[in-house]
């Protein structure tokens, strides 16, 4: 009986070019083939809203996988299938410390259900504030004036834009507790981190993915070490050319690059 796969991609540096946008050539092989029967999903640490706006043209009906995993939705109607979010302790409690810190975070929430980042930019440092230009005229964007209002609603993602050495002790002190990612972003060279919820990966979603869908077989792509995870829980996965050593390593092949389209090709080639 053929088995029921599941093709995963990670979306920056993998399934977008360098220029932060998915080409012609990706989205029509991924629109063809999904209207054929494939199944397929991408993971991205960016809002449901950057991600569609840079994959403008793939229009499959798909499930992707956004926040890194704390949200799952549907592509074509934005349909939230899963989400998960802080408890109201965990909250306040990450909160308060990076008040302690004098960190000003932007948070992202569900506020009466309707999905909000909030941010108080007069405490902001300029790194954070020239984040927030970028997503100017945003239809989530909250704009606070007291701190404290910075954690209402359901909370799910809490992003810290500041210096390694303020970043650093807090990613310690949090990295067993709360599932963190700690990096440079891959534009502005800003470090970057960022604290959701403890069980909430792209690995686990795709595991969500993967029973919503009643799928027994996973092929994953990806490029960078935020990438291992799903590595791990995939039947097959492949590194892009660009890929960082580590990823290789433990791929199962190598394609061609991100600027090469190499996901769309290697999925056009293999796919049946």
């Amino acid at each position: 009986m053929p088995r029921k796969t599941l093709y995963v991609s990670d979306l920056d540096g993998t399934l977008l070019r360098n220029d932060a946008q998915i080409s012609a050539y990706t989205s029509g092989v991924i629109n063809q083939l999904t209207s054929q029967g494939m199944l397929f999903s991408y993971a991205t640490a960016r809002s449901y809203i950057t991600a569609t706006k840079v994959t403008a043209g793939l229009n499959a009906k798909i499930p992707i996988i956004a926040y890194n995993g704390a949200v799952i939705m549907e592509n074509d109607t934005h349909e939230i299938l899963a989400k998960t979010i802080f408890s109201e302790e965990e909250k306040w409690d990450i909160f308060g410390e990076l008040q302690k810190h004098t960190i000003c975070p932007i948070v992202y929430s569900y506020i009466d259900e309707i999905e909000k980042f909030s941010f108080c930019y007069e405490a902001c440092n300029v790194a954070t504030k020239e984040f927030l230009q970028t997503r100017k005229g945003d239809i989530r964007e909250n704009s606070v004036a007291q701190i404290k209002e910075l954690v209402n609603g359901d909370v799910f993602y809490f992003t810290c834009i500041d210096t390694y050495e303020k970043l650093e002790p807090l990613y310690k002190k949090w990295k067993d507790t709360y599932h963190c990612i700690f990096q440079q972003d891959i534009y502005s060279g800003e470090q970057w981190l960022e604290i959701i919820p403890k069980h909430v990966s792209k690995a686990n979603a795709i595991l969500q993915v993967k029973e919503l869908l009643n799928v027994d077989y996973v092929v994953a792509f990806g490029d960078g070490m935020n990438d291992i995870e799903m590595f791990e829980v995939a039947d097959e996965c492949y590194a892009v050319e660009n890929a960082v050593d580590e990823l290789k390593k433990i791929a199962t092949g190598i394609i061609g690059s991100n600027e090469e389209d190499g996901v769309a090709r290697w999925l056009q080639e293999r796919w049946k």
